[in-house]
């Protein structure tokens, strides 16, 4: 096939594959599949790393060429794609790369355009250099460069890679308005092919699934709904396979018998009973590949952890943390969102050791073993000429998993790899396989403390379930950065932002919470009391997270700039004034004197310190009154206590309040 035809519009069918089939080197990725994208169709591809999902969307837009079948496309109709490169010419702008040679006046009178804008580019600079871009905003710019030209069939690979939380949620709602018309519209709704393993993305936006199954097989298995409905009907069709299985099973199991009596009854037996035996025995399905990931034994955690006392980082053209204090206790299971840029990496270098803070103290117990993820998979490159088993079998040659004492090739096996895959050289393995050993090189380790940056990248959402399943069993302290909503929810017990204003705020309603707080920054509304959050002050103690009472200062109603009115804006940090008291425009609050702020922090140090000692004894005062509670004088006697801890919790939380507000 030389090219994609294409037929008349004004039809509901827009893209087809039929009988197509594709073979590289030894591998089968496509057997006599065929497929159909019509109007308003939302598609989610996933499968495993390396079935073909990548090769799919390609033969698709016509850029790669089928070895049988075609691909037909509506004629007129106009096809977009966006693959996981975003390459830029040299010298080339961020207004260059969306708009080309376009005039100004022909995309900004566009509202459709401007909502591009809004969403993707708000904190960019248009005459800005590509190659100065990081590479969520490189990701943003190629995004926004294909969604102006609005294609009636978008082809999207990965989208969601290196975008932040408030970047996936917008294209959610983007896609879902932009290809979920009406019907009956003046124009089609078109349709879109996504390729992601963001399951929250997949629910949220597709309407319907293809499974790419990656086994050899060749096939591409459709099912209606998003992810959760892809998830449900393939379970079925699982039990549904078991309980053929086991039939298949039962009658293989009496074939078998019959085969092995003597050789007078085989000769005797008529001859389709052999070849019935041989029947079955050939379609007995290869095993799936399985991600049985055991919880590695973790060294031992004390009482102190990781703290993060009055720190500050800076860059060049900004403050990336301004006196930041954070507590991380044993089993504490914390999730990071925030913006590009905002430091989250950093926190985490800061959390390794990796990097030293420009003011403040990071304090590390003795027995703290730090593991960390990075994004970069080039780590990987100086032992690219070993196999996967030989890279683990150097970093331990046995770990003791569930009691067993395992090999580094039965490691390797557990984590995903194919026999044939865990002895292929690792420069030669895909990004989602690099991923899952950068993860088994730290587990082997035996940490007791995992820092993950970004550890979906590239990892197939089979993979990413066993990875979540072991998360969510981990018994020391986690600090996930993700833009991964669903993993977020699944393996954390409370997330925290990074806004970009030298915060880090506490999120008690989650990323929801987060959303939320970015629109009303970026709507320039008033916060609600949804909004609140931590000015980046907390303490975590205990076997595990430890919900503070209702106001509790780690979570405080702290008033920030955006959240005040304009009369009162001079409070939060930015809007500081460089003069004293006679300074202070009316109606703004005098900046703080250098000695006020000290003792605002002692004042606040020697408050959380109190509230701690308040909070365990509210623990104990409720385990005694459980563990007895028909004795009434005794439980009388600890409810007034109790009383008396709430009435001092409340005064002394007013002022840490007041003293936050003091230090900013």
């Amino acid at each position: 096939m030389n090219r994609t035809p294409v037929y008349p519009r004004g039809v509901a069918h827009l893209l087809g594959a039929d009988g197509v089939s594709l073979t590289i080197g030894t591998r089968t990725l496509f057997d006599d599949v065929s497929l159909g994208l019509d109007d308003g169709d939302r598609v989610g591809v996933v499968g495993p790393n390396g079935a073909g999902k990548s090769t799919l969307l390609r033969l698709l837009a016509g850029t790669a060429l089928p070895d049988g079948g075609r691909v037909t496309r509506v004629g007129g109709s106009r096809l977009g794609m966006l693959d996981q490169r975003d390459d830029a010419a040299p010298g080339a702008t961020v207004l260059d790369l969306v708009h080309g040679d376009d005039a100004t006046h022909t995309w900004a009178s566009d509202a459709r355009i401007r909502e591009v804008h809004t969403g993707l580019l708000a904190d960019l600079d248009l005459d800005q250099p590509a190659t100065t871009l990081s590479g969520g905003q490189r990701r943003r710019v190629a995004l926004a460069a294909l969604l102006v030209q609005d294609p009636d069939v978008l082809l999207l690979d990965e989208p969601s890679n290196h975008l932040d939380v408030e970047g996936v949620a917008w294209l959610a709602e983007h896609l879902q308005q932009r290809y979920g018309a009406a019907r009956g519209a003046s124009r089609g709704q078109g349709a879109l092919v996504v390729v992601t393993h963001d399951r929250w993305f997949l629910d949220a936006v597709c309407t319907r699934m293809w499974e790419v199954r990656g086994d050899g097989s060749g096939a591409v298995d459709g099912y209606e709904g998003g992810y959760a409905a892809y998830i449900l009907a393939r379970a079925e069709r699982g039990r549904q396979a078991a309980a053929a299985a086991e039939k298949r099973d039962n009658l293989l199991r009496k074939e078998l018998a019959w085969l092995r009596r003597g050789a007078p009854a085989r000769t005797s037996k008529p001859k389709f009973r052999l070849d019935a035996a041989a029947a079955l025995i050939a379609d007995e399905p290869a095993p799936r590949d399985t991600v049985q990931l055991a919880q590695v034994a973790t060294r031992r955690l004390g009482k102190d952890v990781l703290d993060i006392e009055d720190v500050t980082v800076t860059v060049p053209d900004r403050t990336l943390l301004d006196h930041v204090t954070w507590r991380l206790g044993p089993g504490d299971r914390f999730g990071v969102v925030g913006v590009n840029g905002a430091g989250k990496t950093t926190l985490l270098s800061l959390l390794a050791g990796r990097r030293e803070p420009d003011g403040g103290r990071v304090r590390r117990g003795k027995t703290v073993h730090v593991a960390e993820l990075t994004q970069d998979v080039g780590e990987l490159d100086d032992v690219g000429h070993l196999t996967a088993v030989q890279v683990v079998d150097r970093e331990k040659r046995t770990v003791v998993v569930g009691g067993k004492e395992l090999t580094a090739g039965q490691l390797t096996e557990r984590l995903g790899f194919t026999r044939e895959r865990a002895h292929t050289p690792v420069r030669d393995l895909s990004g989602g396989e690099r991923r899952r050993l950068q993860l088994l090189r730290l587990l082997v380790s035996e940490p007791n403390v995992l820092l993950l940056d970004e550890p979906t990248n590239d990892l197939d959402t089979d993979t990413l379930a066993a990875v979540e399943d072991l998360l969510d069993g981990w018994p020391g302290t986690l600090v996930v950065v993700s833009h991964d909503r669903y993993l977020l929810e699944r393996v954390c017990d409370r997330q925290w932002a990074l806004l970009g204003d030298g915060t880090l705020r506490d999120l008690p309603g989650g990323v929801e919470q987060y959303l939320e707080l970015r629109r009303g920054a970026t709507s320039g509304r008033a916060g609600s009391g949804l909004l609140s959050a931590s000015p980046g002050r907390s303490s975590s103690r205990g076997d595990h997270p430890r919900p503070r009472p209702s106001g509790a200062p780690d979570r405080p109603s702290q008033p920030r700039d955006d959240d005040l009115p304009a009369d009162a804006s001079g409070v939060g940090s930015g809007s500081r004034s460089a003069g004293g008291p006679a300074d202070a425009p009316a109606g703004k609050r005098a900046e703080p004197s250098a000695a006020e702020v000290r003792a605002a922090r002692k004042t606040i140090a020697r408050v959380e310190r109190r509230l701690d000692r308040i909070a365990e004894e509210e623990k104990t005062l409720h385990e005694r009154i459980a563990a007895d509670p028909t004795a009434y004088e005794a439980v009388t006697q600890l409810d007034a206590r109790l009383q008396e801890l709430a009435a001092e919790r409340e005064q002394l939380e007013l002022e840490w309040l007041d003293a936050a507000e003091t230090t900013g």
